[in-house]
């Protein structure tokens, strides 16, 4: 039978299938007024079809805790009761198809206040609508980018609460996993790495002390999101940096730490922090981190990474190198790839019943 398609149970949630779909952003949001980061149409459609496809879990989105944590103004956001209610909308149909829904919480740190990508990505000044960033240090991301604020204890403080905030709204609009984004150089990566957190007090520095903030999101999150659902969070797994940045054996090391507060599996992934630095990309790039924690630590991971054809997804399984695979890219080109993916295996997978003449 396959791996692919062989349900999977987190805590006292069982997810179909093990082929889910990767945050990935829309930049599609309302931008300004009382809608400001509320799904809309657009959003319903897209998570619809890949529910309908077959999609085993579906992570929406980075999802913005504040509305100074969007990467863009054109955001999703869950900082308020309007924005949960349009999620109820999305939630809804997709258990309808068998599907799973989560939420990626997220706060872009000094990476905040950038156009959409297809408009170029720049950071926007207070003329197009911007906001001052904030970061563990006052560092840019690159050049042409603004410094950062540098958080206060009193603001780390008010920022966790936020998470904490995010959550209770999460499991109100129908998510039923919530993964705390610590990946790609946004908030909670800056404080991981020395590259970006040039802290002095008990935030940075040492390991311990540049983990405390993500420690103290995941604490506040888990301590309002039940005790029978599941947790996740998403690494990158190194800057790909030679030196002074975050390293795969960091992330090993940081990963059983997570498994200690009650994070039920590690989303892998790299990079992000660190402008124009080398990754050497290919098919599957980014599995062999997501093997070496699970080998390691015994906590469950997901690989991500240009994972494409249905063989190489069953192989990562079977092989043991992840316990699920997130499709990112892939599900943007066809929304239909877990039912694709069934009939190459052998396998089955769930099919709305209007479309059963398709079978």
């Amino acid at each position: 039978m396959s791996s692919l398609f062989q349900p999977y149970t987190l805590r006292s949630l069982t997810i179909p299938n093990r082929a889910w779909m990767a945050p990935m952003c829309q930049y599609s949001a309302e931008v300004f007024g009382p809608n400001a980061g509320v799904a809309g149409d657009w959003h319903f459609t897209h998570y619809a079809a890949r529910a309908a496809g077959g999609t085993g879990l579906i992570l929406v989105e980075a999802t913005a805790v504040s509305p100074e944590g969007r990467i863009s103004p054109a955001d999703l956001g869950i900082w308020n009761d309007t924005q949960v209610e349009a999620f109820r909308r999305i939630t809804r149909f997709l258990k309808t198809q068998n599907t799973v829904p989560g939420v990626q919480l997220a706060h872009a740190g000094r990476k905040a206040s950038t156009d959409r990508p297809w408009k170029g990505g720049a950071p926007l000044g207070a003329d197009e609508h911007g906001w001052q960033p904030l970061g563990p240090s006052p560092v840019p991301f690159d050049e042409g980018h603004p410094v950062p604020d540098e958080l206060t204890r009193e603001g780390i403080a008010e920022i966790v609460g936020q998470f904490a905030d995010a959550a209770r709204r999460a499991l109100d609009a129908g998510f039923e996993i919530a993964e705390v984004h610590g990946a790609h150089g946004y908030l909670i990566g800056e404080f991981l790495s020395p590259h970006s957190n040039r802290r002095t007090d008990e935030y940075g520095g040492s390991f311990d002390n540049r983990v405390r903030f993500a420690l103290e999101v995941v604490d506040a999150v888990r301590a309002v999101w039940p005790q029978e659902l599941p947790l996740f969070f998403r690494i990158s797994a190194t800057d790909w940096l030679e030196e002074h940045g975050w390293t795969v054996d960091d992330t090993v090391r940081f990963a059983a730490l997570l498994k200690e507060h009650g994070v039920d599996l590690l989303d892998v992934s790299s990079g992000g922090n660190a402008a124009r630095v080398r990754i050497p990309t290919g098919p599957g790039y980014q599995v062999p981190f997501a093997a070496r924690v699970r080998a390691e630590t015994g906590l469950p991971v997901a690989a991500v990474g240009l994972i494409t054809e249905a063989e190489q997804a069953e192989k990562i399984l079977s092989n043991g190198e992840a316990d699920a695979v997130l499709l990112g890219r892939e599900l943007l080109r066809n929304p239909s790839w877990a039912r694709h993916a069934a009939r190459t295996l052998g396998a089955e997978v769930h099919v709305p019943q209007q479309y059963h003449r398709s079978v």
